[in-house]
């Protein structure tokens, strides 16, 4: 999986992908705490990892009942057109449906028109009355509000 997200990261231009041991060491303390910051569900063709879904549940949604947020979906390269990414996408539904979730919810950047042309030909994903907020990290915290 180490390697799968450092090809995530130079995808998206992130700089470095740091020492191995760090980055399993992070996956691990992610996936695998009690309780876990995220659940990942993965796609393999035969030893080859092919992509995963990077998941976390959110509660309260509609109904008083949880939603799960997709958090990254990524197929590695020569993976890509192949199905891989809507098999991961069918099974974070059943996941969901599993875990009465009210609502299935992401985001795709506004540059990656791939990502978009892909969700959309699944089904009509954009909601028109959400907006997406982020503040990064500046050094070891965040900054205060305004």
């Amino acid at each position: 999986m180490a390697g799968l997200l450092e090809e995530m990261d130079r995808f998206y231009g992130a700089a470095g992908a740091g020492r191995l041991e760090d980055r399993m060491s992070e996956i691990s303390e992610a996936l695998f705490a009690d309780p876990p910051a995220a659940y990942a569900l993965v796609a393999w063709d035969q030893a080859q990892l092919a992509g995963m879904a990077a998941y976390s549940f959110l509660w309260p949604a509609a109904s008083l009942r949880r939603s799960l947020y997709l958090k990254e979906l990524y197929v590695s390269g020569p993976y890509r057109s192949q199905g891989v990414g809507k098999l991961l996408m069918q099974a974070l539904f059943q996941k969901a449906a599993a875990h009465r979730c009210s609502r299935v919810e992401w985001t795709a950047d506004s540059g990656n028109h791939n990502a978009q042309a892909f969700y959309e030909a699944l089904m009509p994903a954009q909601h028109p009355s959400k907006v997406f907020y982020r503040v990064e990290a500046a050094g070891e915290g965040f900054p205060p509000p305004r």
